[in-house]
């Protein structure tokens, strides 16, 4: 399979964010010493549904105060600030983009759970952990850009403990036809990577473990979109601190295809939970 991982990498690069997201505090009445996590959702939860989906999502996997965790994919962090406070878990971080590994750093110093929740540079095909260091992991939106998900999946299996669960959420492939480009996770088809429910099954099957729970959210995610619609109209724009700072001027294109994709049954964004086998 190609290597895509530069192209990827380049993809969400964003070069003077963390200023960016300081001026969107201070347009909101926000300073660094006092902002939150919930301040930063907005835009630190780079996936369908925001913090809901994160919610509903990471509420499956029975996560216990001093867990050790696994984002794969973390981005700037916001589902792994949000795990760390809501359950009480440490949480380690891994995602390809330096900057948004940098830009995370800091943010979680700002909210206070550097203590908590470490983020790291590197690749989900290649974690540099030892093996059957976790307790549970998770993934958000990771997979489009990931071809081979087989060695994905043995990879997070390798460094999870026996028994311990591991949940997906990404956008999955759910019809026949062509995606319409440009999405949020690639500019075309070259970077992206889109599967059935069925290939992530298989592949997690592969990698030892058992899907225990699977579930099409695509109703909620056009509902989703639906009312982020109408707030961006009603308020003349978008606000302080949102996606647009990722997703930069081709946003609203992304969006209304990515609305397009789903709309049409292309896609759909989809949960599993898994669960590594004891042996």
């Amino acid at each position: 399979m190609t290597d895509n991982r530069n192209a990827v990498a380049q993809h969400y690069s964003c070069h003077d964010l963390l200023a960016a997201i300081e001026a969107g505090l201070a347009q909101i009445g926000k300073s660094t010493a006092r902002v939150t996590i919930d301040d930063l959702a907005p835009v630190d939860e780079f996936h369908i549904g925001g913090r809901q989906a994160s919610d509903d999502f990471l509420g499956q996997l029975s996560l216990a105060a001093g867990s050790s965790v696994l984002d794969v994919g973390c981005g700037l962090g916001g589902p792994a600030r949000y795990t760390a406070q809501r359950f009480g878990a440490e949480v380690t971080g891994i995602d390809l983009t330096a900057d948004y590994i940098d830009t995370g750093t800091v943010l979680c110093g700002w909210v206070g759970l550097a203590d908590r929740v470490t983020l790291r540079h590197g690749s989900a095909l290649d974690l540099p952990f030892e093996a059957g260091t976790f307790d549970a992991g998770y993934m958000i939106h990771v997979g489009m850009n990931i071809a081979d998900k087989g060695r994905l999946f043995a990879e997070v299996a390798r460094v999870l403990k026996p028994g311990g669960r591991f949940g997906v959420y990404d956008v999955m492939q759910v019809g026949p036809e062509a995606l319409k480009f440009p999405v949020p996770w690639a500019e075309g088809p070259e970077t992206s990577a889109t599967a059935g429910p069925e290939a992530y099954r298989t592949a997690l099957e592969t990698a030892g473990f058992t899907v225990t729970a699977e579930r099409n959210r695509g109703a909620f995610a056009l509902e989703f979109f639906a009312e982020m619609t109408a707030k961006l109209a009603a308020a003349g724009g978008p606000p302080p601190l949102g996606l647009h700072l990722l997703m930069g001027e081709s946003r609203a294109q992304k969006v209304a295809n990515m609305v397009e994709n789903i709309s049409a049954g292309r896609i759909a964004p989809v949960e599993m939970i898994a669960q590594k086998g004891q042996g």
